[in-house]
């Protein structure tokens, strides 16, 4: 039997264009902020390491607690949508802040005003609104074909916003200006345009009422504590590997990021890191639009993610031998097979999501929608800190000089380990648990014993 649409195309446009102002936050960020702060603001790369990373023990806490405020919310905008919308106000200003340090202060002035804006911006902002945003998934349709296109739509914005973003932001910080005041002023454009187009997402879907949501099982609402949501979490064993996946998803990201050093100082062209921005996100945003077709060709999400990934970690290797072949044509074509293998799961994740919670449901007779995407904001921002926070423990480790033109051997060595290395490696982890990530087959198996059991009662 065909499922109940609910959704008009505006509707899966409006919502996918949220993740536009996700990306102003996050592209931007994750791209951006280590060579701001060490060739701008003049600090030193293994502090600011240091600092993300001690910020990143706020943000598990945090994540939990906003996915359960979420799930408890009743108001006239649903349960997801106040905090996305608000939540958002909160991410423009601290990320204006965070590219806005003064820099007439002491270095130790310096490094707290970086802290206190970053720890704010994602334990407590961007949670709400990237969680929030999550939800809406499953919160506005029950349809498993909208979840996947709601996805694919969505990404395909964060993947053209990202492109947008790494293109354009080196040259238009220098249209401004540049040095610090380019570098505040283009933080608060970009803030800007992030809260008009969050506001347009949260206005273009609504969320079906809890009746509606909860008729196919008949449940009531159902108030939990935080903890209890913390143990329903943990012992979804499915969410467990989605969290790990996305963690390591996010410091490969913070490696290819590493691009804008590799350019400028390996391939002496950072020119070129718009390049290779382009020969990832294009791939991947075919692989975005094309997706839904292909869910429903291999009649499922299990065999298209594991095919992808093997298709992209095959990629990274080949990139790794046209780097030492010293043949950037070829490091581009390479990239761009990697980044369209991987394209898939980026597409269906949230509905992937979606089924977790299902499956949590079917073994608990819980329903935590909200709690359980807190995964892609744990991801967003354990995954992407940590890998920042790598990228400055590496580079001071190497000895990497911000104010020199020429880097040691050292650093020029790393600089192939994080660009190049690492990525393959990580590819290879996410490979094997794409192996392990079948909860489709786990739901059907959990319905069809259900549906014996009623039988036999």
């Amino acid at each position: 039997m065909e499922e109940k649409k609910y959704l008009k195309w505006y509707n899966k446009v409006g919502y996918g264009s949220g993740d536009i102002a996700g990306n102003v936050v996050y592209a931007f960020l994750s791209s951006f902020v280590m060579i701001y702060l060490t060739n701008t603001v003049g600090l030193n790369a293994g502090i600011v390491g240091t600092l993300i990373a001690v910020s990143k023990l706020f943000d598990g806490v945090t994540d939990v607690f906003f996915g359960s405020m979420i799930d408890k919310t009743k108001s006239r905008m649903g349960k997801a949508r106040p905090w996305m919308l608000y939540g958002y106000i909160g991410c423009a200003v601290t990320l204006a802040a965070i590219f806005a340090i003064p820099v007439n202060m002491g270095k130790t002035a310096q490094y707290a005003w970086f802290f206190i804006a970053y720890t704010l911006l994602n334990a407590v902002f961007y949670t709400a609104n990237n969680i929030a945003y999550s939800a809406l998934t499953a919160l506005v349709t029950k349809n498993s074909r909208e979840r996947v296109e709601m996805g694919s739509y969505r990404f395909i914005f964060a993947f053209s916003t990202s492109l947008l973003i790494q293109s354009v932001t080196i040259k238009f910080v220098a249209m401004l200006g540049g040095g610090a005041a380019g570098w505040r002023t283009a933080a608060v454009i970009y803030a800007i345009i992030g809260l008009v187009v969050n506001t347009i997402s949260v206005l273009s879907v609504k969320e079906l009422p809890e009746e509606e949501l909860n008729e196919d099982h008949g449940e009531t609402d159902e108030k939990y504590s935080l903890l209890t949501a913390a143990k329903l979490l943990v012992s979804n064993k499915f969410y467990l590997i989605i969290c790990v996946t996305y963690i390591l998803q996010q410091i490969y990201t913070a490696m290819l990021n590493m691009g804008i050093y590799y350019m400028t100082y390996v391939l002496l062209n950072e020119n070129l890191y718009p390049l290779f921005s382009w020969a990832i996100n294009i791939p991947l945003i075919i692989a975005l639009i094309i997706t839904p077709a292909l869910v429903e060709k291999w009649k499922g999400i299990y065999r298209l993610n594991l095919c992808g990934y093997v298709i992209g970690t095959l990629g990274r290797a080949l990139v790794v031998v046209a780097a030492y072949l010293g043949s950037v044509p070829l490091m581009l074509v390479f990239t761009g097979i990697a980044a369209f293998g991987m394209g898939p799961w980026q597409g269906d994740m949230n509905a992937v999501i979606a089924n977790c919670s299902e499956y949590t449901y079917l073994t608990k007779q819980k329903r935590v929608d909200g709690t359980m995407y807190s995964c892609t904001s744990l991801g967003i921002k354990l995954g992407g800190g940590l890998g920042i926070a790598i990228t400055g423990w590496l580079l001071e480790f190497s000895g990497f000089d911000g104010t020199a033109a020429v880097q040691s051997a050292s650093c020029m060595n790393m600089l192939h380990i994080m660009y190049l290395w690492i990525p393959v490696a990580i590819s290879l982890i996410i490979t094997f648990l794409m192996s392990k990530m079948n909860v489709e087959k786990a739901n059907a198996g959990l319905r069809n014993r259900l549906e014996e059991h009623t039988v036999q009662k």
